[in-house]
């Protein structure tokens, strides 16, 4: 199976996507057939803009990413998949190596930090720690993002010489 028929089967349709509540800010703009179509350069570039916002410290990731994946005219439904990168489950995690990250950049001494969001955490450690936060969340946001379109380029590169030489045997 190719990769362009894999992202076509299991990523959401238009229909459900126009309807989405939280896209609902976009419908405007959610016409344009570029944000649909699923080749090399838009898969690739939606793929990167939800590996990059899913590094956000904010619960504002799909909104984000919905909004550049328009604006760089990239696969929409790819770009929300991929911002679900950072989910419950590995966001304590990615904004730990965020802070270490972004601490060893700053040169400041690390402080032990409990990753737990509640508005108590906010108030009390997240003031203390938003600097290297930040700065490691853009880090691995950006090295993430780079990597995951080389990536993803490079599989379809593959999938397609592959491709190319099945053809070329069958003659």
């Amino acid at each position: 199976m190719s990769l362009r028929n894999l992202f076509k089967r299991y990523l959401p349709h238009k229909e459900h996507m126009q309807k989405h509540g939280s896209l609902h800010l976009f419908s405007d703009y959610l016409h344009d057939p570029n944000i649909w179509h699923v080749h090399r350069r838009s898969s690739a570039g939606g793929a990167a803009i939800g590996m990059f916002c899913a590094f956000i410290p904010l619960p504002v990731q799909t909104l984000s990413t919905a909004a550049l994946a328009i604006i760089f005219r990239m696969n929409l439904p790819i770009a929300v998949v991929f911002s679900l990168f950072s989910n419950p489950v590995t966001i304590p995690p990615i904004f730990f190596f965020a802070y270490q990250t972004g601490a060893k950049l700053l040169g400041e001494q690390e402080i032990k930090v409990d990753f737990t969001f509640n508005w108590d955490w906010a108030s009390e450690t997240l003031i203390h720690i938003w600097e290297p936060l930040l700065l490691g969340c853009f880090i691995l946001g950006a090295v993430s993002s780079m990597l995951t379109y080389i990536i993803i380029r490079l599989i379809w590169r593959f999938t397609a010489i592959a491709k190319w030489g099945k053809r070329r045997n069958r003659k």
